[in-house]
Parts: C-alpha cells; structure tokens; sequence
C-alpha cells in the first residue's frame, strides 16, 4: 500500500503547488486582470454566464453555483448546447466566463463569437499565453504554469484545481464587496444542516407563550409552567415588557412557602433574550453557554415568542 500512499501525496503537493503559484500571480501579473474581471462582474446589469467544456466545464457548473449562491446570479450554459440554440441565453447585460486550459477547445468558439458579435463583456481563463480565448477575451486571466499531478501532463489535475480556486476567488470577492452575510446565505439555502443553523429565532420560535403578571400569585404561575410544557414562564409588567423569567431554579430557591409570593418575588430579573430576528444559531450558542433550554425572543422589551433548545435539536442544528 506504500506506493500508493506516496502517489497520493505527491497529487496533493502537486496541486498544492499550483495553487501557491497561483496566489503568487495574483500578487503580480494576474492581479490587474482579476480586478478588471471583478469590474466587468459588478457592473453587469445582467448574469454570469459560465461555459467550458469536459472538465472545465464541470468546473464551471460548480463556479457557477457557488456564484448564484454567494449573491452573484450565473448560470452555467454548455457550449456544445450554446451552438444549438442556447447562444439565446446569453444577452446584452450579461457577462460571460469562459474556461478553457488550453485556450483552443473548439466547442467554445461559437459562445466566444456571440459575444463578440453583439458586444458582451468576456472574461477567459486559460493556461496558454497567447491562445485565441485569451486574445478574444476583454479580461484575460492567464492561469500560472503548473505540472499536472498526472505526471505526464495528459490529465487535467492541478490545472482545473487552480481554475477552481480562481472562481471561488472571485465569488468570495464578490461577496465581500456587496457584504453578503449570512441572512442573505440564508436565502439561497433553506434546505438542509446549512439552512438550519441559518435559520432565524423568528422561524422556529413559538408565539405560545408561556406568561404572567408581576402580581400574579404562585399557583397561576406554576399552573402557566405546567400548561405551557416549556418548565419556564415569562413575567411581564402592566406594559406587557418583559421583566422576568420563572425557571424551576426559582422554585427551588423559594421552596419554603413558594405559594405565599406572586410571580415578582420569585423570578429572576433581566432574564437573557434574544432578538426574534437574530440567527438560531446564536440563540442556540447563548444557551448552551449559559446552561439554559429557553430563551425569550423580545422586541422592543415585548416577548414575541419563546424558543427551547429542543426546537433547535429538531430542525438539526446539533
């Protein structure tokens, strides 16, 4: 098994050297055009539309994705399809991304020509300087020289690895610049671990809740805890504002003659709450630092709904 152990790590440090290569272009002669690329891309009124062909083109399909999900919309268009009617999808206001290693691959030639015919912004990336993609292109993004991890430079490796990095390059860019956050992620990735620790406290919450007033006796309250099933209560003031929480820590602090006090002897003030618009990650963060199950989810003081850890568990955020 040695062998291929030793055949492993040399891919990896192939690649892995194409790659430094290529952080180190973008610091020197790449670093104009990636900026020129970035431009080309905020300013377009339309989408990115990425094309290749083979592996570039599987490449593409995922630069793509990871645009339209980052903020960024593209679609990915193939060029064989471009040639028989798809060349439709690409319109004035879009720009296009073309991949190519060897900057020649004759699939790419029609998409390459229609934007040229009707004036849309082009960006290509190829490994070969001087190749009719790069010389077409308004942006040319000349990839490093980098050996393949093949070894006989057949099979495309560390060259679709280092085209890979320069569109997630771009994407992340490109998502700092319009200060994409992680509600805005949250958008595009309802589904799934991801949408659900994405998830706001608003989208799991229950409007429930579990209340009473300052004044109310302890019998109301422990009937309220009960009811509710949360093993807490919220305590509000004649303004409806939440002023504190009941948990069965209270209870047991004020054992001895718990149903001789309201509800404002026994709670604890100033509970911990969180905004209903804030991330359930973070709720879920809060309660597990403070070793608690319930939060509040309070705006402008009110109790807009109560949130158990339980909630979380059950949209798999853990």
């Amino acid at each position: 098994m040695r062998p291929y152990l030793e055949t492993a790590r040399r891919v990896i440090r192939t690649e892995a050297n194409g790659l430094a290569a290529l952080e180190a272009a973008l610091a020197d002669g790449l670093a104009d055009p990636f900026v020129a690329a970035m431009r080309l891309i905020l300013d377009a009124t339309g989408r990115v539309v990425v094309s290749g062909m083979g592996k570039s083109g599987h490449v593409g399909r995922k630069i793509a994705a990871t645009f339209a999900s980052t903020g960024t919309p593209a679609q990915f268009v193939h060029p064989a399809e471009a040639s028989h009617g798809d060349l439709g999808m690409v319109t004035r206001g879009d720009v296009v991304l073309v991949l190519s290693n060897s900057g020649e691959t004759p699939e790419i030639a029609d998409i390459v020509a229609h934007t040229r015919r009707f004036d849309i912004p082009l960006i290509g990336v190829a490994g070969r300087e001087g190749s009719t993609l790069l010389r077409q292109a308004d942006v040319a993004l000349l990839l490093p020289q980098a050996a393949e991890a093949c070894g006989t430079g057949i099979v495309p490796t560390t060259s679709t690895t280092m085209t890979l990095a320069l569109g997630d390059a771009l994407a992340v860019a490109l998502m700092e610049h319009r200060r994409f956050t992680p509600e805005h992620f949250r958008n595009f990735h309802p589904g799934g671990k991801l949408g659900a620790r994405l998830a706001r406290v608003a989208d799991l919450m229950h409007a429930d809740m579990p209340l009473v007033a300052e004044d109310a006796p302890m019998t109301e309250a422990l009937l309220t805890i009960s009811a509710k099933g949360f093993g807490v209560t919220g305590v509000v003031d004649g303004d409806g504002a939440l002023v504190g929480i009941i948990t069965d820590g209270d209870l047991r602090r004020h054992m001895d003659g718990l149903l001789t006090h309201n509800a404002a002897e026994v709670m604890t003030r100033a509970p911990r709450t969180i905004a209903p618009a804030a991330l359930a990650e973070a709720a879920l963060a809060q309660m597990q630092d403070r070793k608690i199950t319930c939060l509040f989810a309070v705006d402008d003081g009110r109790p807009q709904g109560i949130l158990h850890i339980h909630d979380c568990l059950r949209a798999g955020m853990v």
